[in-house]
Formats: C-alpha cells, structure tokens, sequence
C-alpha cells in the first residue's frame, strides 16, 4: 500500500516530459503561450510534491524507527520469543526499505529538475532561496 502511494505521489515526476512538451512552447511557438506562468505553476507543482514525499517518507522512517527501537527493548526482556525476532526483523526490513526509498526519491527529484531546468531555464528563474 505504501508503494501504491508513493507511486501516485511521483505521478507529477513521471509525467514531467510530456506536460512540458504540451505546455511549454518551442521558439516558433513561443508568442502564443506564457511559459513563463507555465514554468512558474510546474514549479511551484513540483516543490510542492516534492516536499510531501519527503514529509511521509521521513514519517514512516520516524515511525517505523520507533517501532523498531520498542522491538528490541522487548526483545531483550524476552530473548527466547520467537514471534518477537521474527517481527523484528520484518519491521527492521522495512525500515530498510523505507530507508532507501529517500534514495530513489532523490534520484526521482534530480531527473525531473534536470528536465525542468532544461525547458524551462529561459522562461522562469525560482527563488533564489529554495
């Protein structure tokens, strides 16, 4: 479930190709469409997607720490439960997981400024802070 919603949160990132060919003009197109305002939405767009990946990723990570940190305390209380090292080390698989899900999405995020600033680097200069 955790995959699906990443997966429909990096949509934007997917699709940033094809909405910057549709709505960002080549030059003999250039007077008939404000890229700049385009540039400026997608931006805005992306910084926004962005940061919400990054909140839940960093969340789950938060969570799923101090799930795993309460496992061990319990597993050193009782180091002959099974059950117990068993869910430990599924949790502790998952934080893994979730782990080197900031890696992919700072892989996602560099590709879609790549592409962004490419296209758009004429038409609109971001903040200088962010």
């Amino acid at each position: 479930m955790w995959q699906e919603l990443l997966k429909v949160m990096r949509t934007i990132d997917d699709r940033i190709v094809h909405e910057l060919n549709t709505t960002v003009p080549t030059a003999s197109f250039a007077g008939k469409i404000d890229a700049s305002q385009t540039c400026k939405q997608l931006y805005e767009s992306l910084m926004e997607a962005h940061a919400s990946r990054d909140r839940v990723i960093k969340n789950c990570i938060a969570q799923t720490s101090a799930v795993v940190k309460h496992l061990r305390e319990e597993r050193e209380k009782n180091l002959d439960d099974l059950t117990l090292l068993k869910q430990l080390r599924k949790e502790q698989t998952k934080l893994k997981w979730m782990q080197s899900e900031l890696n992919v999405e700072e892989v996602v995020n560099d590709r879609s400024w790549k592409v962004f600033n490419e296209r758009c680097r004429i038409h609109f200069k971001p903040p200088k802070n962010e």
